[in-house]
């Protein structure tokens, strides 16, 4: 608010002109800082006013607007409101009591035409009505607009003419609520064009004619008018509100089934996941059967070839190691075997996660929900499944860690034959004599290393039995586990399809219910239009019997003037009569009393004439008698005539109301 001041001070040094204070200190106040600028009873000057005008366009920030009571002139109403026409910010403007005239009309009506900000405009005390030409540029500029919803035009001097402009404004008007137009000239034909222009005008919710001279009938069919109105923005809104809860509930449908398509989503890229990592982790297994296969193949060619050196010199040792090789050929078979098992294993799961995997995706749709609570429980089937993976590797790294003991010990076995050939060599060449000795000592050496191979490899088959039935216990335990976790899975499963189609099914009952209200909504919004153009065309025809009716009331008004002047005049010629003889009764009133003054000095004298006065007190007693007969009969005419004037009026008011209840309008009015 501070860069205000010194903005509104530098704009007025370049104008030449020095700041009024008291505006500054209103730019200052903590109101102006709220958005409010109150300059309400202050007396701004010209060059005030175009400093205003040039602060006021854009983004000021003001919300409201006070110029009441300012004594502008047209010049300075000019500039300020120019400044208003680009204003974006302020929504209430006051600018009552400044007696506006034709350039301030019409500087109102180029507001009105280009400014979209203004909600409210207060004009109370002013003197628009009576420039036809300002207050015809005001109304075209009302016309244009179509976001004030508040005018009000309190003592303006409107005429009949002037109100017969703001109807048409109002006509073309889609935005005004609210118009106050009390205290003004409008009259009888200023009233029936308010009227006419509220058949065409719908969103005028209030109205108000009071001191207008307007006829109460006329006032009566305004504020049905507007009742009207006020039902028809009641039921718009309604049925608005109907569709912005169908938009809403479509909406939570919509991002429901998003929600769920995407959960589907994530579970089938987890499955994938899964999938090939348990297609990995086959692959490593395979190819780590692989490689000892391999190697056992490897480990059979040496051992042939090392054989195939030694036929000439050790046959028993030759069919010891032939022995030996059936021996690793029936192993290697029984490994190829297990081998093949295990792929065919591995077909088999890869078969059943390839069926699985189409069950879910078949599935998942209806029990992703009811999946996120099983994953725990999957997760630990998952941990035992990967523990009894675990011990299988360990047995079969243990069969690999025995298979390469023996290739070990049958290398050493070899090395050790290679060292005993060369020390019989050796030996052969020194001593043919230790040749046989050292025969037998090798045959006898070669027979306990073959016992003890042969007590080793049943050792080790022993081993290897034991560890094929544990693992087949440990398959057999999997299969079990493997077979209740698929049961489980199949109840869920089962539980969630049902669960999913109960909650499809209610969703979709619940849609039908929503497009069959909304087709209801529809079908009644039809027959209220309907119902409207009718009550229209009805409306069209009652106002044009309405006219004859009044124009009937008007003649009957005049004829009830004329009789009630009639009435008062006699009642004035009777007052006078009555005063007169009054006045002439309280004369001898006052003659009779300084009578008896001189009867009671003169009683001696005036006996002898108090039979003659006293028959003249008895005369004058039956005329005034009579006076006040003829007065009780007057009073008596004048309340007869009152009654029957009353039951006139009353017979006709009633017959109206009979007639416009009767119509459809009426009917209408009473449902409401």
């Amino acid at each position: 608010m501070e860069q205000l001041g010194q903005e509104y001070a530098r704009l007025c040094a370049a104008a030449g002109a020095a700041p009024q204070e008291a505006v500054l200190q209103r730019l200052r106040e903590p109101d102006a800082a709220r958005g409010r600028l109150d300059l309400a009873a202050q007396s701004l000057s010209l060059q005030t006013c175009s400093a205003l005008g040039r602060l006021l366009p854009g983004a000021a920030p003001f919300a409201a607007l006070a110029l009441g009571d300012c004594g502008l002139s047209e010049e300075g109403v000019r500039l300020l409101l120019h400044g208003l026409c680009s204003n974006t910010t302020v929504k209430s403007l006051d600018l009552k009591g400044n007696n506006l005239r034709t350039m301030g009309a019409e500087a109102l009506g180029k507001l009105l035409m280009q400014n979209k900000s203004i909600r409210s405009l207060t004009l109370e005390w002013n003197s628009l009505g009576m420039w036809e030409e300002g207050f015809s540029f005001f109304c075209q500029g009302l016309r244009a607009n179509n976001f004030l919803q508040h005018l009000d035009l309190r003592n303006n001097q409107i005429n009949h003419q002037g109100a017969g402009e703001l109807a048409m404004a109002l006509a073309q008007n889609s935005s005004l609520q609210e118009l106050d137009l009390r205290w003004n000239n409008i009259g009888l034909l200023g009233g029936r064009s308010l009227l006419n222009c509220l058949h065409s005008n719908k969103t005028l919710k209030r109205l108000e004619l009071a001191g207008n001279n307007v006829p109460g009938d006329i006032l009566k069919a305004v504020e049905q008018a507007l009742d009207h109105n006020q039902d028809r923005e009641a039921i718009l809104s309604e049925a608005q509100n109907r569709v912005n809860i169908l938009n809403k509930e479509v909406l939570s449908l919509k991002d429901e089934k998003n929600k769920q398509f995407m959960d589907f989503v994530d579970t089938v890229d987890k499955q994938k996941e899964e999938r090939a990592r348990s297609e990995k982790m086959s692959a490593a297994r395979v190819s780590q059967l692989q490689e000892a296969l391999d190697e056992q193949y490897s480990i059979m060619n040496s051992l042939k070839t090392k054989l195939q050196m030694t036929e000439a010199a050790l046959a028993l040792s030759e069919q010891k190691v032939r022995n030996l090789g059936e021996l690793l050929n029936a192993m290697k078979q029984e490994q190829n075997s297990v081998a093949e098992c295990h792929f065919k294993e591995l077909q088999q799961q890869k078969q059943e996660g390839a069926d699985r995997e189409g069950r879910l995706l078949h599935d998942l749709s209806a029990a992703s929900e009811k999946n996120l609570l099983l994953r725990s429980q999957v997760d630990e089937l998952e941990r035992k499944c990967k523990f009894q993976q675990d011990q299988l590797f360990q047995v079969k790294q243990d069969l690999t860690n025995t298979t390469a003991e023996l290739k070990l010990r049958a290398v050493e076995a070899e090395e050790r034959l290679e060292m005993e050939k060369k020390r019989f060599k050796q030996s052969l060449e020194d001593m043919e004599s230790l040749r046989v000795k050292e025969v037998d000592r090798m045959t006898q050496h070669m027979e306990a290393s073959e016992r003890s191979m042969h007590n080793r490899i049943q050792r080790l088959e022993a081993i290897r039995i034991s560890l094929e039935e544990e693992l087949s216990q440990v398959k057999a335990a999997a299969l079990t586990e493997r077979g209740q976790a698929e049961e489980e899975l199949i109840k869920v499963r089962s539980q969630a399809r049902l669960e999913e189609q109960q909650r499809l099914e209610h969703l979709e009952e619940k849609l039908r219910l929503m497009t069959e209200s909304r087709d209801e909504a529809q079908n009644c919004c039809l027959k209220q239009k309907e119902m409207v153009a009718e009550a229209q065309a009805k409306a069209k025809q009652l106002s044009l019997c309405a006219d004859g009716l009044r124009r009937r009331l008007d003649e009957l008004q005049q004829d009830l003037d004329s009789k009630e002047e009639e009435k008062v005049t006699e009642l004035n010629k009777v007052k006078v009569e009555l005063q007169e003889k009054i006045g002439h009764l309280e004369a001898e009133r006052t003659a009779q009393g300084g009578l008896r003054e001189k009867i009671a000095a003169l009683e001696r004298q005036l006996k002898a004439m108090s039979s003659n006065h006293r028959e003249a007190l008895l005369d004058k007693e039956g005329e005034i008698s009579l006076l006040l007969e003829k007065l009780r009969m007057k009073e008596a005419e004048i309340s007869r005539m009152r009654e029957e004037e009353a039951q006139r009026a009353s017979f006709l008011q009633n017959a109206i109301m009979a007639y416009v209840q009767g119509s459809p309008l009426g009917t209408h009015g009473s449902r409401k």
